[in-house]
C-alpha cells in the first residue's frame, strides 16, 4: 500500500492465514444486481490441486460507506468470517500479519505492524480469541507508516516503515532519508512479550513493503516508488542482520517489458543506510512502478514448481503500465557466464506471472498483496484506491493458480472474495501456520471507522470452533 495514499483515501489491510475448501459443485447462484455472484460450496477435503471453486463473476457492489461492518466480504457459499480483533484493540490501519512461525508455541500469536497515526505493532492470541485476547507488541514514538512484517528463521520478528521521506527520524540513525527495518527479539519463554528491539539500517532506508526470507538465509525487498526496486540483502554471518550486502535487481538479457535474465548488483554499504533507492539509481537497476509485496515458499505456503522463486505484486498501472504479478526464478542457471561456465548466484530470471492479457482481464486492478497456499495458488489483494460514492464496487482478492512447467505464467486467475465497503481495501493476506484460515485486515473502513481483523475458513469448520 502506499503511504501518500492515505490521506486522500480509505484503504482496507489484509492479512492473510487462510484455508479455502474443495468444492465439487460447479453451479453457480447469481445474487440480484450482480451484487454476489458465483457461489461455492466449501469442504474439509482438499485436493492435490488445492481448492476448488466457481469463480465469482463480478465485484460486490457497494449501496452504503463501510459496507458490512459484521461480515466485511462478500464470500463464497461455503465460507464463513469472523472478526478476531477490531480497532480500538489495535491502532488504525493495521496491515501485514504475520505468525511465530517457529520456537515456543508456533503458531500461537498473530502479529500486525499499525501504520497510521500510532505506529504500533499489535499480537493477537489466537488460542484464546476474546476480548482480551488483542494487545499492544511493540511501539517507538519515531516509528512512523509501519508497514512490512516477516518471522525470522531464528525466531525473531522484523518490521519495515514505509515511508520515502522520513518524517520522524530515528534519533540513532539521523542520516537515514527514509525508512529503516526494526528487528523485534521477543521473550523465549512468551512469545507475545517484547524483550528487545534492534535497527538494521544495513537492509537499507527506503519505503519498505514486503519482506521475505530464502532458505540461505537471504531476505528479500522493495522499495515503493516510481521507480521502485527489487532488492536481496545477504547478511555477512547467517542469522546476524547488523552487517551485510544489499543488492538491487537488474536486467540484464531481456525477453519482454523489464522481464528476462537477471543479476544482483552490489550497492555500496554506506549509501544504502542513507538512502537504498538512490543508490539503486545510481547503478542503474531495473525499477518498476510501485512494487509492494513479495512472496515465496519459505512462510506459510509452498510452490511446487519450484520453491525458489520470489513473487512480486507491482502495482501501478500507466507511467510505466505494470499492474502485474512479476516471478523470480533465483535458482536460474540458463545460459552461461562470460567464461562458459555456469552462471553464479548473483544470476535469476524475471518472468510475468498475472498479467492483463496474459491471463487476466482488466477488472485486475492495483495488485497490492500476495499470498502462498500450501499448494501453489498465489492469492492476490487489489488496492485501486477511492472512495464511497464515488467508488461503487469492492475490492477483491483473486487467485492465480500454478501453470505447467518452467517460467510459465499462472494457468487460470479467478475472483475468490470481494469487499462490500467501498471505503476499504483488502491488505496483508497470510496463510495460517499449517492452519485453515485466511487472516484479513479491513483497513481504513467507511462507516463507523472500526477496522478490523478477519479470519476467514470454511464454514463447516467455523462452525467447530
Amino acid at each position: 500500500m502506499h503511504t501518500l495514499d492515505h490521506a486522500a483515501r480509505l484503504t482496507l489491510g489484509v492479512v492473510a492465514g487462510l484455508c479455502l475448501t474443495a468444492c465439487s459443485d460447479k453451479s453457480a447462484a447469481t445474487a440480484p444486481n450482480l451484487q454476489v455472484t458465483s457461489l461455492v460450496t466449501a469442504s474439509r477435503n482438499v485436493g492435490e490441486e488445492g481448492f476448488r471453486f466457481t469463480a465469482l463473476s463480478s465485484s460486490f457492489a457497494c449501496t452504503v460507506s463501510g459496507g458490512d461492518p459484521v461480515n466485511p466480504f462478500s464470500l463464497a457459499s461455503g465460507l464463513g468470517q469472523t472478526i478476531i480483533a477490531s480497532e480500538p484493540q489495535f491502532a488504525d490501519a493495521g496491515d501485514m500479519n504475520v505468525q511465530n512461525e517457529n520456537g515456543p508455541d508456533a503458531g500461537r500469536y498473530l502479529y500486525r505492524p499499525s501504520e497510521g497515526a500510532i505506529s504500533e505493532v499489535s499480537v493477537t492470541d489466537l488460542k484464546n480469541l476474546g476480548p482480551n485476547s488483542t494487545k499492544r507488541f511493540a511501539f517507538r514514538a519515531d516509528w512512523e507508516s509501519l508497514d512490512p512484517t516477516v518471522w525470522t528463521p531464528w525466531g525473531t520478528l522484523l518490521i519495515g516503515e514505509e515511508a520515502n521521506v522520513a518524517v520522524k527520524p530515528d534519533p540513532d540513525f539521523p542520516s537515514a532519508k527514509a525508512g529503516l527495518v526494526y528487528e523485534l527479539i521477543p521473550n523465549k519463554n512468551d512469545p507475545s512479550v517484547l524483550d528487545k528491539i534492534v535497527a538494521r539500517p544495513a537492509i537499507g532506508s527506503k519505503a519498505h513493503e514486503g519482506m521475505r526470507f530464502d532458505t540461505k538465509g537471504n531476505l528479500y525487498s522493495i522499495s515503493e516508488r516510481n521507480p521502485g526496486y527489487i532488492y536481496r540483502f545477504t547478511p555477512d554471518k547467517k542469522g546476524d542482520l547488523s552487517r551485510g550486502q544489499l543488492y538491487v535487481l537488474k536486467i540484464t538479457s531481456p525477453t519482454g517489458d523489464r522481464t528476462g535474465e537477471a543479476e544482483w548488483i552490489a550497492l555500496d554499504r554506506n549509501a544504502v543506510r542513507i538512502d537504498a533507492a538512490a543508490a539503486a539509481d545510481a547503478v542503474g537497476a531495473t525499477g518498476y512502478n510501485r512494487p509492494e509485496d513479495v512472496e515465496m515458499a519459505t512462510s506459510t505456503g509452498n510452490f511446487p514448481e519450484n520453491p525458489n522463486t520470489l513473487f512480486v505484486a507491482v502495482t501501478a498501472p500507466s507511467g510505466p503500465a505494470d499492474n502485474r504479478i512479476l516471478a523470480i526464478d533465483l535458482d536460474d542457471r540458463g545460459g552461461k557466464d562470460e567464461e562458459g561456465g555456469k552462471k553464479s548466484s548473483s544470476t535469476a530470471f524475471v518472468y510475468d506471472y498475472v498479467k492483463i492479457g496474459l491471463n487476466t482481464t482488466s477488472e485486475f486492478e492495483w495488485p497490492d498483496n500476495v499470498a502462498l497456499d500450501p499448494h501453489g495458488n498465489l492469492y492476490i489483494t487489489e488496492d485501486p484506491g477511492s472512495s464511497f460514492p464515488t467508488k461503487r464496487k469492492g475490492d477483491d482478492i483473486w487467485v492465480a493458480r500454478p501453470g505447467k512447467g518452467r517460467h510459465s505464467p499462472a494457468a487460470s486467475v479467478e475472483r475468490v472474495a470481494s469487499l462490500t465497503d467501498c471505503d476499504a481495501e483488502p491488505t496483508g493476506i497470510y496463510w495460517e501456520l499449517k492452519g485453515d484460515r485466511l487472516f484479513v485486515n479491513v483497513q481504513h473502513r467507511g462507516g463507523d471507522h472500526l477496522d478490523k481483523a478477519v479470519a476467514i475458513e470454511a464454514a463447516d469448520r467455523k462452525s467447530e470452533r
